[in-house]
């Protein structure tokens, strides 16, 4: 109802709150600030005082204008304001306040039929005076004020409430300007230190980087980067940072148990507040979800990831720029991840060419000269000292050999470029074993260990060798340990031998779950043990690795 069909009768003098110089102390007092929250507050409380009403508020259309952006109150308590809940979403005579473009004054709201009632908890209202806040002919939002301290609000507060309305329209355009500026600069900072940050910290933190970095800029927010799993149509949490954030870490999901998902086929996403439905990434109070955004990390043309902020039921929705800065970011922080993935690539490359000549150097100079030293020092004890000193000469040509077959063991590992291999995986054993010993186990393959040991049986290989060269290293007190892995014959034999003490009676039940894993393959153990030496031969049957390896 406008101010002509009010039905309200003109006081005579105007009351306080119509003293002529009110107005200009109200303008004053609001184009003093530029901070939004606080300009919109100092709006309501100088309409407030102005008109002279009992309770006050200013709705903020939000940048899609579904609803409201942001909603200021004056007058209820804080305490009961958090027993309503959920603040007004625009809707009755708040929503008609904006589609009418029109002030709306009412002796008793209830009675009018755009009045949309109240929840439970709000305190009681009976008169009603609303009018829209304009921007160059549009409406930005709206100003209303309830319960007249006079019994009923009149024309003249309505003309007040309408100019104050009108300059705060400019006032609050401003300062929504100003802060979309601010929150551009303080994005774009953060994504360019994120960015310098993700070139030099390790894969598999970077996620959790971007999780923090976004939650100091959201300190409300629930903040995740989601991840797409093994599999179709399903997610884990590769990071996370808020409250409630321990039952996410970690978590695997369907799609289909959360709304912002999406994200991770590149779209972006931005959903306000609403019933909740159980969506793990959402913030929850009672029955309500709050407002999020998300947007993915496109990694050359491929989203890898998604990041994904929620806010809680309580707080303001996201507006159109809060998405704006967010994509930004993730567009910032992809590149920074292709630009580090192709920075540890050419390390790698760097790494594998200079391991591919120190391989070259150890098979053309080194190897050749033991070599050569070796069939020197034959010549030598064959012709000259043959009898005293033949079996020294013997001696000091195994240790070359056995050096020689070390140095190619080591060429292997410098010219492999697949660590996850078993051969690669069995020499990291022995050089972990190394360095416990003065003198280092040495190791041989025979047969096509790597193409035909993989998978589950790849597996209690190295399992059975690491078990056997431990048990050597603490036990056997031995000064050469010698493990090798053979593959021929349609079987896999493990085999390590040491000149030490032997292996006692009561040591030996040790040995059970490494006879259990060749039972359960169709293989055995075998255990020749004496003082000194011991050999110990784990063998299975090559029959199932067409299926497990």
């Amino acid at each position: 109802m406008t101010s002509s069909d009010a039905g309200s009768r003109e006081p005579e003098p105007p009351g306080e709150g119509g003293r002529p110089g009110s107005l200009l102390s109200a303008v004053t007092t609001v184009v003093g600030e530029i901070e939004l929250v606080a300009v919109l507050r100092r709006v309501v409380e100088a309409a407030v005082e102005l008109v002279g009403a009992e309770y006050g508020a200013l709705g903020v259309i939000s940048g899609d204008r579904h609803g409201l952006d942001q909603f200021i109150h004056v007058g209820v308590p804080p305490e009961l304001a958090a027993q309503i809940g959920h603040l007004p979403r625009g809707h009755g005579l708040l929503g008609a306040v904006i589609s009418e473009a029109q002030a709306i004054r009412l002796e008793h709201l209830g009675a009018d039929p755009r009045s949309a009632g109240f929840p439970p908890h709000h305190p009681a209202m009976q008169s009603f005076l609303g009018a829209p806040i304009r921007i160059g002919g549009e409406v930005f939002g709206n100003l209303y004020l309830t319960n007249a301290r006079g019994g009923s609000f009149t024309s003249r507060d309505e003309s007040l409430l309408e100019a104050l309305a009108s300059t705060a329209g400019l006032v609050i355009a401003n300062s929504r300007l100003f802060e979309e500026t601010r929150t551009r600069a303080a994005w774009t900072h953060a994504a360019a230190e994120l960015s310098r940050a993700i070139l030099t910290t390790p894969r598999e933190q970077v996620f959790d980087l971007i999780a923090g970095r976004v939650r100091e800029l959201e300190p409300l927010s629930l903040t995740a980067v989601l991840v797409p799993a093994e599999g179709c149509g399903a997610f884990h949490v590769a990071a996370v940072r808020g409250d409630g954030e321990r039952p996410l870490l970690g978590r695997e999901f369907l799609y289909a148990q959360t709304t912002v998902a999406a994200a991770l086929e590149g779209e972006l996403l931005r959903r306000g507040p609403g019933r909740a439905s159980g969506d793990p990434l959402l913030q929850t109070h009672l029955d309500e979800a709050g407002p999020a955004i998300a947007a993915p990390l496109v990694v050359k043309g491929m989203p890898v990831a998604a990041v994904v902020i929620s806010r809680p039921p309580t707080s303001p929705e996201y507006r159109r720029i809060d998405l704006d800065v967010l994509e930004g970011l993730c567009s910032q922080a992809a590149v920074a991840v292709e630009l580090a993935q192709a920075r540890r690539d050419q390390q790698r490359a760097v790494v594998a060419e200079e391991r591919a000549r120190i391989a070259r150097d150890l098979h053309d100079h080194v190897i050749q000269q033991l070599f050569g030293a070796g069939l020197t020092i034959q010549s030598i004890f064959s012709t000259e000292t043959q009898g005293r000193h033949g079996g020294r000469g013997q001696e000091v040509v195994a240790q070359i050999d056995d050096a020689i077959r070390q140095i190619r063991t080591v060429i292997f590992a410098l010219s492999s470029s697949d660590a996850s291999s078993v051969r690669h995986k069995l020499i990291d054993i022995v050089a972990e074993a190394a360095g416990q010993r003065e003198r280092a186990p040495s190791v041989r393959f025979s047969g096509p260990v790597d193409s035909l040991l993989a998978g589950s049986v790849g597996d209690d290989v190295v399992a059975v060798a690491r078990e056997l060269i431990s048990n050597s290293v603490r036990h056997a007190q031995a000064d050469s340990i010698e493990l090798h892995v053979a593959v021929r014959d349609e079987a896999v034999t493990v085999r390590v031998a040491d000149d030490g003490a032997g292996i006692r009676s009561d040591r030996r039940s040790g040995l059970r779950n490494l006879r259990d894993r060749a039972a359960r393959r169709g293989g055995d153990l075998q255990i020749a043990s004496s003082n000194p030496g011991t050999v110990v031969t784990w063998q299975v049957p090559l029959i199932e690795l067409g299926g497990e390896s």
